[in-house]
């Protein structure tokens, strides 16, 4: 990977530390957040006879974080694109 400029190296990783920090923020409200700190709140919603709560810290993180790993590489991919870093 070879970038036309200093900046331009500089800029990508810029943007690409800043996808990274606002994804893994998501994925900590929500695994964290609806999880644990929010379950008892949460919990008073029953989703298919489940507890909402009790939702969120078994599979709620799990596919947020599945879903998060796709966003991330179609987001990276148009980065690579802006950048002509791509394969």
């Amino acid at each position: 990977m070879s970038f036309k400029s200093e900046s331009d190296a500089k800029a990508y990783w810029k943007e690409n530390v800043s996808l990274v920090v606002k994804l893994l923020l998501v994925w900590f409200v929500v695994s964290f957040g609806c999880g644990i700190l929010l379950v008892d709140v949460l919990n008073e919603i029953r989703i298919g006879g489940y507890k909402l709560g009790f939702w969120f810290a078994q599979q709620g993180s799990i596919y947020t974080f599945v879903v998060l790993v796709f966003v991330y590489s179609r987001k990276m991919g148009k980065l690579d694109r802006k950048y002509g870093v791509h394969e």
